[in-house]
C-alpha cells in the first residue's frame, strides 16, 4: 500500500441542477455529467486491437494445454475439472459468444466442434446450479443467439437446462445450490445448514426465461419464477435481502434468514437480476420494476455511505450480532467487495429505463427526462464508479478482492493505512492479506462500459484502458494466459496459479464492447447475464400470476 498521505483523492462534484447550453439546445443539466465534452459513439479501433489481442494470448494457452477443461491455470500449462467425474467445458462455454462479439472465426468454429462432438453433461457429480447455469448455459444460449441460431447450441442448451431443472423440486420452490447431472437430481449444499444463497436463488432466471421463449417449454420459465415469487413474499419493507434464505425448516421455508445484508458476495447479483429480468422482456413486468425500485431506496437509505476524508462514496454492509440482552442488532461494516462495482453501471441503466420519464433518454440523459429516483440513481452511480476508481490507486494499478473505508473511530493506525480507504490486515514485510488479491475480476469495467454506452463520454473509456494496461503488465503470463495477483500493492507481482473463465467472458468481452462502436449490442436491445452473455431483449408468450 502506497505510504499515508500519497493517496489524495477529491470528492466527486456532484453540483445541482442547472440551465445550460449542450450541444446548440438550452438543457436541463443532470448532475454527473461532464458539460465540457462531445459525446463519442464510434470505435476506438486501435485499442479494440489490443483486447482481441489479449484475449486469443488467453484462449489459445488454454486450448493448447487445456481444451475442454472446466479451469485453466497458465504457469503450470495444466487444465482441471471441478469434478473427479469431470468436466463440462466451463471455459469453453463461457467464452464462444467474445469469440463471435470479435470476429475470431477460426477460434470460434474450433470451439464449436469441440461444442457439437465432445461436450458431455452425462457426469455423475454435483455441479453447483448458480455457477453452471450463469456460466455454462448462458454462454450457450448466448451463443445460439449470436451465431445465426446455430442448432447445436440450442440443442445443448435445452439438454443441460432439463437436467438442471429438477433442483426446483423443493416444498418452497426455491432451488438447491448443487446439480447431479447424470442423475438429474438437486442436491443440498449441507455446509449452508440447509439454506440457500439468495443469489443463488435468483439469478438463474434470465437463462431459463429465454430457453423457455426458444423452446415454448413453459416449465423453463414457471419454475424459476416461482422462486422469485417466494422471495417477494418473504421481502422485508426496505426490499434489502439478507444473503440466505430457508430452504425447508417450517414455518420458516422460504424465509430470509438472520444473515449478512450486502451487495457482495452472495447478494449482488439478486440486485442485478431484478432490473435485467425488467428489462428482458421488454419492460412489460411491472412486479420486477417495483422490487428494484423499492431495493434501490433501501439501499440508499441503509447502505450508502461516505469515506471520511475524500467523500468517497460506497456501499457499506449489514452484519447481524447479538446484543447483550440477547437480541439481534445490526451492525454497519465500511466493508465494499470489487464484486458490489457493478452497481454503478447498473444504477445508471436503470435510472434511464425504470427511472425514466420518457421511453427512450438521450445520451447523455438530461434531468428531465429521469423521475426524482432515476436522478438519484444516476448520481450514485457516477459516484460509485469513482469509487471503484479509486481502489485502482494501489501499486499495480488493480483493485483489491475487498476494500476498508475509513470511519470515526476505527482505530486504524494512520501510519499504516491511508486516509480514505485501506486494506485490512495489510501490513509492510507480512504476508498479504486476501482481501489484497485480484483475480482478473470484470465488475468495474462492466460499470465503465455501461457509463460509457449512456454518456458517450471518452473519460470511462481512459478508465477502461488504464485498467487493460494494469492487466496487461501485471497479469499476462508470456508463455500464454493470464494469472491472479496475490498483492495488488507489491510490485513485482506474485501470481496465483489461476486463469478465472470469467476473464474471457466477461472482462475481455465488456473492455471490447466498450472500445466498439455503439451500435454493437445496443444496451436497448440486450441485456447481459451476471457473466457478461448478452441476450436479446424479448417479448413474453407467456404470463403467470405472478408476472
Amino acid at each position: 500500500m502506497k505510504e499515508p498521505g500519497v493517496r489524495q483523492r477529491k470528492r466527486a462534484a456532484t453540483g445541482s441542477s442547472y440551465d445550460h447550453e449542450f450541444l446548440g439546445a438550452p438543457t436541463r443539466h443532470l448532475p454527473g455529467v461532464r458539460t465540457n465534452y462531445v459525446p463519442i459513439f464510434t470505435a476506438d479501433e486501435a485499442r479494440q486491437d489490443a483486447v482481441v489481442e489479449a484475449f486469443k494470448h488467453a484462449w489459445l494457452a488454454y486450448e493448447r494445454d487445456a481444451m475442454g477443461d472446466d479451469e485453466y491455470h497458465p504457469i503450470s500449462h495444466a487444465g482441471s475439472n471441478l469434478t473427479k467425474a469431470g468436466g463440462i467445458g466451463y471455459t469453453v462455454a463461457d467464452s464462444i459468444d467474445t469469440m463471435i462479439i470479435m470476429g475470431l472465426e477460426d477460434e470460434y468454429q474450433r470451439a464449436r466442434a469441440w461444442v457439437a462432438d465432445k461436450l458431455s453433461f452425462e457426469r455423475d457429480a454435483n455441479f453447483n446450479t448458480f455457477e453452471t447455469t450463469i456460466r455454462v448455459l448462458g454462454g450457450l444460449l448466448s451463443a445460439y443467439h449470436l451465431s445465426g441460431k446455430d442448432p447445436v447450441f440450442l440443442e445443448k442448451a435445452e439438454e443441460l437446462g432439463s437436467r438442471i431443472l429438477p433442483v426446483f423440486e423443493t416444498e418452497s420452490g426455491l432451488p438447491l445450490s448443487l446439480i447431479n447431472l447424470a442423475l438429474r437430481e438437486g442436491v443440498p449444499d449441507r455446509d449452508n445448514n440447509g439454506y440457500v444463497s439468495t443469489a443463488e436463488a435468483s439469478t438463474l432466471q434470465l437463462e431459463f426465461r429465454y430457453l423457455a421463449y426458444l423452446t415454448d417449454e413453459d416449465t423453463y420459465w414457471e419454475k424459476p419464477e416461482k422462486a422469485m415469487a417466494v422471495l417477494r413474499a418473504s421481502a422485508t419493507p426496505s426490499g434489502l435481502a439478507s444473503i440466505f434464505v430457508d430452504l425447508y425448516a417450517s414455518p420458516k421455508m422460504g424465509r430470509y434468514q438472520t444473515s449478512s445484508i450486502r451487495l457482495g458476495s452472495r447478494g449482488d447479483s439478486y440486485y442485478e437480476y431484478l432490473l435485467k429480468q425488467y428489462l428482458q422482456t421488454n419492460q412489460t413486468e411491472l412486479v420486477y420494476r417495483e422490487m428494484y425500485a423499492t431495493a434501490m431506496t433501501g439501499i440508499h437509505t441503509h447502505l450508502v455511505q461516505r469515506g471520511l476524508s475524500s467523500q468517497l462514496l460506497y456501499i457499506a454492509e449489514l452484519n447481524p450480532e447479538r446484543t447483550q440482552n440477547g437480541e439481534i442488532g445490526w451492525r454497519l461494516t465500511p466493508k465494499q467487495d470489487h464484486l458490489v462495482c457493478f452497481l454503478g453501471g447498473s444504477l445508471m441503466l436503470g435510472a434511464t429505463t425504470s427511472g425514466a420519464l420518457v421511453h427512450n433518454v438521450l445520451i447523455p440523459p438530461r434531468t428531465d427526462e429521469l423521475t426524482d429516483q432515476g436522478e438519484r440513481d444516476w448520481l450514485t452511480g457516477v459516484e460509485l464508479i469513482n469509487t471503484c476508481m479509486a481502489t485502482h490507486d494501489t501499486q499495480t494499478g488493480l483493485a483489491p478482492e475487498i476494500a476498508h473505508f475509513r470511519i470515526l473511530g476505527d482505530g486504524v493506525d494512520n501510519s499504516v493505512a491511508p486516509a480514505d480507504w485501506y486494506i485490512k490486515g495489510a501490513r509492510p514485510n507480512a504476508p498479504p492479506p486476501f482481501d489484497a488479491r485480484y483475480i482478473l475480476r470484470p465488475e468495474t469495467v462492466e460499470s465503465i462500459f455501461i457509463a460509457f454506452r449512456l454518456t458517450g463520454d471518452p473519460k470511462y473509456r481512459d478508465y477502461g484502458w488504464a485498467i487493460f494496461q494494469a492487466i496487461e503488465k501485471h497479469c499476462r503470463i508470456p508463455t500464454g494466459g493470464y494469472a491472479s495477483v496475490i498483492n495488488v500493492d507489491q510490485v513485482p507481482v506474485e501470481y496465483d496459479d489461476k486463469m478465472e473463465t470469467f476473464l474471457m467472458s466477461e472482462t475481455l468481452k465488456y473492455l471490447y464492447l466498450l472500445f466498439a462502436d455503439s451500435s454493437v449490442l445496443p444496451l436497448n436491445e440486450y441485456v447481459f447475464n451476471t457473466e457478461a452473455h448478452p441476450l436479446p431483449v424479448f417479448n413474453p408468450t407467456i404470463r403467470t400470476g405472478f408476472s
